[in-house]
C-alpha cells in the first residue's frame, strides 16, 4: 500500500508547474540554452527552411498532434489495410512551445528530492505498525515474519533512494524530453488498457474460484467452514494478482523515466554515470517487486494464520495450503503482461527493422521510421513489465512450493511447532537476504576508467553479491534449520544451497557461451551468414537444438546431488526431505535473483535511451556510448534468461510436490505416486506436450500477424506522405503505436487462455470418466501427467527460443562490428533476417513458456478441489 500510495502521489504532482514557477523558468532556460549549444540549432528555423524541431537529424514530437493521430486512426481487422484519418493539424507546422520544453519528468526529481525523508520516516512507521499486526496475528512465533518485513522495509527505502537519483539526473535538451515523453505516454497508455482487460477477466476467475471452494464438502484436516475457505482463496488470489500488477507497472514507471537520464549521460560523453543511472533503473523495480511479493506473502500468512489456526484451530502446518490461490493470481497476470508485452515489441520491432533496414536501408531508430515508437515503447511494456512480472510470479511460486513442502515434512517428522515454523518461513527469510546481498552489489556496480568494458563493473557487483549470499546462507540455515535430534540435517540443507549457487554461476556462463559473440557459436552463425540468408537460419537453428543439452544436464546433476543430499537429512521421511533438498537448492540459485534481475532490467532501459539519441540527432559518439551498454544489455538479457528457465524448471518441482499434497489434503487420501503406464495419465501428459508447443505457434503467429499489420502501414506512409526521407515531414507514428496497441491486446487472448483453461478442461474431463470407471483420484493423476509432461517440454523449448534467437541477435551485432563485410553487406542483411526470425522466439515465446510453466502448476495446484469427486 505504501508503494502504490507514493508512486501514485509522485505521478499526480509531477505535472503541477503552475506552483513552481522558479524551477520551471530554470529548466526552460537550461533546455533552450542546451538547443542553443547544438550545432545548427537556434530560436526560428533551422536548416533548409525547417522548423528548429526537425533539425540535427532529429524530429520534434508535438504532443498534441500526437494524440491526435491515435484518435484519427481506425483499423479494420477482416482486411488487410489500414485506414488513417489525418487530422487537420496534421498539415500545420510544428513549433516550439514552452509547454513541450519543460518535460513533466522535470518536477519528479523535485519531488522525491524534497520528500525523501519524509519517504524513508514513513516506511519507518510503516514497518513498526506490520510488525505490530503481524505479532497480533501470529503471537510470538511471528518474529521471523516481522524480520522479513523489516528488511523488506528497508528495501522500499532504498529503491525509493535510487529513484531520486535517477530523477535527480540531468534530462538533456528539449528533443530528447519530447522523445521520451512520447514513449512514456504510449506506454503508460498501453497498460491503462491491458489492466483494464486484465481486471475484467480477474472478476470472472475470481468468481469461479469463490463458487468452487464453496460448493466443497468440508475438507478434512482443514476443518475450515467452506464459505471461509472461499473467501480467503478467492481474496489471496486477488492480493497477488494486484501485487503482479504492481510489479509490471514498477517496472514501467522507473523504465520510462530513466531512459531520458540515461541518455542525457551518453550526451554528456560519461560512460560510468549512463551505466548506473540505466542499471540504477533496473534495480529499482527489481528490488520493488521482490519487496512486495515476500510482504504481500508474510502479510497474507499472519491473517491466514489467525483465522485458520486461532479461530479454526487447525494445525499451524496447513496454512501454507491456503496460499495457493496468491501464486495464482501472480502466475495469471504475469502471462497475460508477458505474452501481451512481448507481442506489442517484437511486432514492432520487426515491422520497423523490415522496412526501415531491409526496405529503405536506414539506421536502428532512425526517426524517419514511422514505427520506431512503437518500437521504443515496446522494450518497456515487453523487455520491463513482462520480466518484473514474471519473475515476481516466479519468486512466489517458489516460496509457495517450499512453504508447502516443510509444512508436510515437519508433518511427516512430527517437529515441534517452533522449529516446524523456522522451516516454513526459512524460504522467506532466504529472499529477504537476497534484497540485503542484491543492494550491497547494486551499490558496488560503479564503473572504473580502467574496466574494458563496462561488464566488468556488472561482475564486480555480482560477485560481491554471490559472495555475501554464501555466507548468509550458512548463517541463515543454521539458525533456521537446526533441530537437536537431527543435528546434520541443516548442514545437508545448505551443502544444497551451495549447490544451488554454483549451478546459477554455471547456467549464467553456459548462457553466455550460446550468445555472446566471444564465442563460437554466434561466430558460426555470423560466417554462415556470408552464404546466404538460409544459412543463417539454418545454424541458428541448430545452435539453438544445441544449447539444450548442458541446461538439461546441468539442472539434472543439481535435482540429483540436492535430492539424495536431503534425503539423509530426515531418516524417517527421505522422499520429502529430498524433496527440501531440491527446494533449497532452488532457494540456492534465485538468492541473487534481484541482482540478476537489475542486469536484466537494465538491457531494456539502455536500449530506449539509444533510440532517444537517435531520434533527437545526436552526435555520433553519443550513439556509440548508448550501443556499447545497448550490446552489453543484450548479453546480460540473454543470461538472464537462462537463469530464469533454471530456476522456474527448479520451481516446478516444487509445485508438483505441493500439488501432490494438495490433494492427499484435499482428498483424504495419500497420492504419493503418478503411474505413467496408465493410459489415461499417458494421454494427460501428451496433451500436455501439445499445449505447449500450440502456445507457441500461436503466439509466433501473434507476432506475425500484429508485424504484417506494422509493415503496411509503415510502407504506406513512405509511399503517401512526401518529405520523410528527406526529414521534412514527421511520420504519424502514432498510428502505429495505435495498430500494435489494438493488436497485441487482441493476439494475446488466444494463447494465455489456451494456457488457463486447457488443464481445467482436461482435468473436468477425466473427473467424469473417473466417476464412470470408479477411480475417484483419475483427473489429478491425468493432471499430474499433464503438468509433468507439459513442464519438462516447456523448459526445454524455452531454452532452445531464448538461445537461438538471442545467437542471432549477436550474430547480426558482430558482423555490425565490421567482420565479414559489416552493415551494408549481404551477409549482414541475412542476418538481419536471422535476428527478424528470432525476435519473437527470444522476446515473446521463450519468456512466456517461463510463465507457462508455474502458471501451468498453480492452476492446477489452487483448482485441485473441484477435480476431486466427494467422497
Amino acid at each position: 500500500k505504501a508503494t502504490v500510495s507514493v508512486l501514485y502521489w509522485v505521478t499526480e504532482n509531477m505535472d503541477d508547474w503552475g506552483s513552481q514557477p522558479a524551477r520551471r523558468d530554470e529548466v526552460v532556460s537550461r533546455s533552450r540554452d542546451t538547443m542553443m549549444q547544438r550545432p545548427g540549432m537556434g530560436a526560428g528555423l533551422g536548416t533548409a527552411g525547417m522548423p528548429s524541431s526537425q533539425v540535427g537529424g532529429g524530429v520534434m514530437l508535438d504532443m498534441d498532434t500526437f494524440s491526435q493521430q491515435a484518435q484519427g486512426y481506425t483499423a479494420h481487422r477482416d482486411t488487410s489495410h489500414y485506414d488513417y484519418q489525418a487530422p487537420q493539424q496534421q498539415q500545420q507546422q510544428h513549433y516550439q512551445s514552452p509547454h513541450l520544453a519543460h518535460h513533466a519528468d522535470d518536477s519528479a526529481d523535485m519531488v522525491l528530492g524534497l520528500t525523501n525523508t519524509k519517504l524513508i520516516n514513513a516506511s519507518l512507521a510503516s514497518s513498526i505498525l506490520g510488525c505490530l499486526f503481524i505479532l497480533l496475528l501470529v503471537g510470538t512465533q511471528g518474529y521471523v515474519l516481522c524480520f522479513v518485513h523489516i528488511v523488506c522495509t528497508f528495501g522500499l527505502a532504498y529503491a525509493a533512494t535510487l529513484a531520486r537519483e535517477i530523477l535527480e539526473g540531468d534530462c538533456g535538451d528539449v528533443e530528447m524530453k519530447n522523445v521520451a515523453s512520447a514513449i512514456r505516454e504510449a506506454a503508460e497508455g498501453f497498460l491503462s488498457i491491458q489492466y483494464g482487460s486484465i481486471a475484467k477477466m480477474a472478476v470472472c476467475v475470481t468468481t469461479v474460484l469463490f463458487f468452487a471452494y464453496l460448493m466443497r464438502q468440508q475438507t478434512p484436516g482443514l476443518e475450515i467452514n467452506s464459505f471461509v475457505l472461499a473467501v480467503l482463496t478467492a481474496l489471496s488470489f486477488v492480493i497477488g494478482a494486484a501485487c503482479s500488477a504492481m510489479a509490471g507497472y514498477v517496472g514501467v514507471w522507473i523504465s520510462v523515466r530513466a531512459n531520458l537520464r540515461v541518455a542525457a549521460q551518453a550526451v554528456l560523453g560519461s560512460v560510468g554515470g549512463a551505466l548506473q543511472m540505466s542499471f540504477r533503473g533496473g534495480a529499482f523495480s527489481a528490488i520493488v517487486s521482490a519487496c512486495m511479493c515476500m510482504m504481500g506473502l508474510s502479510l497474507l500468512y499472519a491473517i491466514f494464520h489467525f483465522i485458520a489456526v486461532t479461530c479454526y484451530g487447525i494445525p499451524s502446518n496447513s496454512v501454507p495450503l491456503l496460499l495457493a490461490g496468491y501464486g495464482f493470481g501472480a502466475s495469471f497476470v504475469a502471462l497475460f503482461m508477458q505474452v501481451a508485452g512481448g507481442i506489442y515489441t517484437k511486432a514492432a520491432d520487426v515491422g520497423a527493422d523490415m522496412v526501415g533496414k531491409i526496405d529503405k536501408n536506414i539506421p536502428e531508430d532512425d526517426p524517419r521510421n514511422p514505427a520506431v515508437i512503437a518500437d521504443l515503447v515496446g522494450d518497456n511494456v515487453g523487455d520491463c513489465a513482462g520480466s518484473m512480472a514474471d519473475v515476481f510470479e516466479s519468486i512466489a511460486a517458489e516460496i509457495l512450493g517450499t512453504m508447502i513442502l516443510a509444512g508436510s515434512l515437519s508433518n511427516e517428522v512430527k517437529l515441534e511447532t517452533s522449529y516446524a515454523q523456522r522451516y516454513i518461513f526459512f524460504p522467506l527469510v532466504i529472499h529477504a537476504l537476497d534484497v540485503l546481498v542484491s543492494s550491497a552489489g547494486i551499490a558496488a556496480v560503479k564503473y572504473k576508467h580502467t574496466d574494458s568494458s563496462p561488464l566488468s563493473a556488472m561482475k564486480r557487483g555480482y560477485l560481491l553479491t554471490a559472495f555475501l549470499a554464501t555466507i548468509l546462507f550458512t548463517g541463515v540455515c543454521y539458525f533456521m534449520l537446526y533441530i537437536p535430534s537431527y543435528p546434520n540435517a541443516w548442514f545437508r540443507f545448505w551443502l544444497c544451497g551451495m549447490l544451488g549457487i554454483a549451478t546459477a554461476f554455471v547456467l549464467l556462463f553456459v548462457c553466455q557461451y550460446y550468445t555472446d559473440y566471444a564465442y563460437y557459436p554466434v561466430r558460426g552463425i555470423a560466417a554462415a551468414s556470408v552464404t546466404g540468408h538460409g544459412t543463417n537460419v539454418i545454424q541458428g537453428l541448430a545452435v539453438g537444438f544445441e544449447s539444450t543439452g548442458p541446461p538439461a544436464i546441468i539442472i539434472s546433476i543439481d535435482l540429483a546431488v540436492a535430492y539424495y543430499l536431503g534425503e539423509g537429512a530426515f531418516p524417517s521421511s527421505p522422499m520429502t526431505s529430498g524433496l527440501f533438498g531440491t527446494a533449497v537448492a532452488t532457494m540456492g540459485i534465485l538468492c541473487t535473483a534481484v541482482f540478476i534481475l537489475s542486469m536484466n532490467n537494465f538491457g531494456p532501459i539502455a536500449d530506449n535511451a539509444g533510440g532517444i539519441v537517435e531520434m533527437s540527432g545526436q552526435n555520433e559518439e553519443t550513439r556509440a556510448t548508448t550501443d556499447s551498454l545497448d550490446a552489453i544489455g543484450n548479453v546480460t538479457k540473454a543470461a538472464t534468461k537462462g537463469y530464469s528457465v533454471g530456476g522456474s524448471a527448479m520451481a516446478f518441482f516444487l509445485l508438483f510436490r505441493a500439488f501432490m499434497d494438495d490433494v492427499a489434503a484435499f482428498s483424504g487420501e495419500e497420492f504419493e505416486v503418478v503411474n505413467i503406464a496408465k493410459i489415461e495419465v499417458l494421454i494427460g501428459g501428451l496433451l500436455g506436450v501439445a499445449m505447449v508447443f500450440v502456445f507457441t505457434g500461436w503466439t509466433m503467429t501473434a507476432v506475425g500477424v500484429t508485424a504484417q499489420a506494422v509493415v503496411v502501414e509503415v510502407r504506406r506512409q513512405f509511399d503517401e506522405i512526401p518529405g520523410i526521407m528527406e526529414s521534412t515531414t514527421r511520420p504519424e507514428y502514432a498510428v502505429c503505436t495505435s495498430i500494435v496497441t489494438k493488436a497485441a491486446l487482441r493476439q494475446a487472448a488466444p494463447p494465455t487462455m489456451l494456457a488457463l483453461i486447457s488443464p481445467v478442461v482436461v482435468g473436468l474431463i477425466f473427473r467424469m470418466v473417473g466417476y464412470f470407471r470408479g477411480d475417484r483420484l483419475l483427473a489429478v493423476s491425468v493432471l499430474a501427467g499433464f503438468m509433468m509432461f507439459g513442464s519438462v517440454t516447456a523448459l526445454l523449448l524455452a531454452a532452445l527460443l531464448d538461445n537461438a534467437g538471442g545467437a542471432w541477435d549477436n550474430a547480426k551485432k558482430y558482423i555490425e562490428a565490421g567482420h565479414h563485410g559489416g552493415k551494408g553487406s549481404e551477409a549482414h542483411k541475412a542476418a538481419v533476417t536471422g535476428d527478424t526470425v528470432g525476435d519473437p522466439a527470444k522476446d515473446t515465446s521463450g519468456p512466456s513458456l517461463h510463465v507457462v510453466i508455474t502458471t501451468m502448476s498453480t492452476t492446477i495446484l489452487v483448482l485441485c478441489p473441484i477435480f476431486i469427486p466427494s467422497a
